[in-house]
């Protein structure tokens, strides 16, 4: 039996439209075509797989996912349920894989505050200046003592080049990172500091994976809480989705 899928757009049914891109029958999967498109688009294609739906492929970019017709002639932004028995968001199903495979890139670049008896682990992209991430890092004791370790990612919200992306970079230079950040997040000044680091690069993964402020926590499974929450309450989620 052919699975009922509907289409459902993030703000319209297709956010960029259904722009004629090619006039001809293309391999949508092939080098030439994804460096075509990405041109056009003014984005970086980094794979392309099939999707749940005939007829569209699923566009891994750097700005997110999107979809294609396999002919190559339209290109569209928009989610797609599976509605056959429950609904459930392919779409999302897709971030998550896309959101977890790339935080390992960056396991040892993260700023880790580990807990002594962990449970879960929590990837949160930070601003040193936001308010919320402030108020979350006043509860990292609490946090850990919950059994909940903490990477932290960069995420300077004003963009690489910033003041904010400079003392981020001050931050993952420092001798001691842990106590940079503490005392950034506390409004004190981290000595500048220079070294070979990842913040542009965890910066632009956060952007292809839809971070667009902070504190974004990304829980073990690749679902995202945007926001601050509580520690008790993100230690109540965590134990839900453990099971």
């Amino acid at each position: 039996m052919v699975k009922q899928i509907i289409l459902r757009a993030l703000v319209a049914i297709v956010a960029i439209g259904f722009a004629s891109l090619v006039s001809a029958q293309v391999d949508v999967k092939s080098k030439e075509f994804t460096n075509s498109l990405g041109q056009k688009l003014k984005l970086r294609i980094d794979a392309v797989a099939d999707s749940p739906i005939p007829g569209l492929v699923q566009l891994y970019t750097d700005r997110g996912l999107f979809y294609a017709s396999d002919d190559g002639k339209h290109f569209l932004q928009a989610r797609v349920y599976n509605v056959e028995n429950s609904i459930v968001d392919v779409t999302e199903n897709a971030l998550k894989d896309m959101r977890m495979s790339g935080m390992g890139k960056f396991e040892d670049s993260a700023i880790v505050f580990k807990a002594k008896n962990e449970k879960h682990v929590i990837n949160v992209f930070t601003d040193a200046t936001c308010g919320y991430c402030r108020k979350l890092h006043n509860e990292m004791d609490q946090l850990n003592d919950l059994g909940i370790t903490v990477r932290y990612l960069a995420f300077p919200r004003a963009g690489v080049g910033s003041s904010v992306y400079n003392d981020a970079v001050s931050i993952w230079c420092s001798k001691d990172p842990q106590d940079a950040i503490t005392r950034a997040k506390a409004g004190e000044t981290v000595a500048s500091a220079k070294c070979e680091n990842q913040v542009a690069e965890q910066y632009n993964f956060g952007k292809q994976i839809g971070v667009n402020g902070t504190p974004n926590i990304v829980f073990p499974d690749g679902s995202v809480v945007p926001g601050y929450q509580p520690a008790k309450t993100l230690a109540e989620a965590l134990a839900q989705m453990a099971g």
